[in-house]
């Protein structure tokens, strides 16, 4: 089946229809492609860090998906497991053409909900959307105030110097965080 692709900065899209039913479900091997452009359309954009294949199948357990009716990925979310009470949500990325239906709000709850059901009180991600993230309960905290294994993968990040992300948290349960 050939599908018909759309120009979207360097990065070509597959065309999706809005509206579609969409399944969030955990990301499989075959998803690895669909996810690392998803990614990198925003990523060349500035709005986040692009993900190698590597990486990404490295890493493919963190991941879920939604999937619309046609079979197109059209979001991906990550739920990284850091230390026994704290997980990083990273690699949000929604299909530009499916903007503004609530799928970025669907993926980090459901995010949320893989975190409670492993037991973890609380998540944060890196952001510059901090209005999105405050919008579902997370607050603004500072880099000082996340653990250190936090910073493991900022060495290496080429923003490291100048980097324009904002640190959000959210507790999951009673007396995570400090309180």
């Amino acid at each position: 089946m050939l599908e018909t692709r759309i120009e979207l900065s360097p990065v070509s899209l597959p065309e999706v229809q809005r509206g579609r039913a969409v399944e969030l479900r955990k990301a499989r091997l075959s998803d690895v492609d669909a996810i690392y452009w998803l990614i990198r359309y925003w990523a060349e954009k500035g709005l986040m860090l692009v993900r190698s294949h590597s990486h990404l199948y490295e890493n493919i357990r963190d991941f879920q998906v939604l999937e619309d009716e046609d079979g197109h990925i059209v979001g991906t979310v990550a739920l990284h497991v850091l230390w026994r009470d704290l997980a990083e949500i990273r690699g949000l990325a929604v299909h530009p053409l499916r903007q503004g239906e609530g799928l970025g709000r669907w993926l980090v709850l459901g995010a949320e909900r893989e975190a409670r059901d492993l037991g973890l009180p609380q998540v944060f991600a890196w952001t510059l959307q901090v209005g999105f993230f405050r919008s579902l309960g997370y607050q603004v905290t500072t880099r000082e105030a996340l653990p250190p294994k936090v910073w493991s993968e900022c060495n290496a990040c080429p923003f490291y110097e100048n980097c324009r992300e904002i640190a959000v948290i959210k507790r999951l349960s009673p007396g995570a965080f400090g309180g």
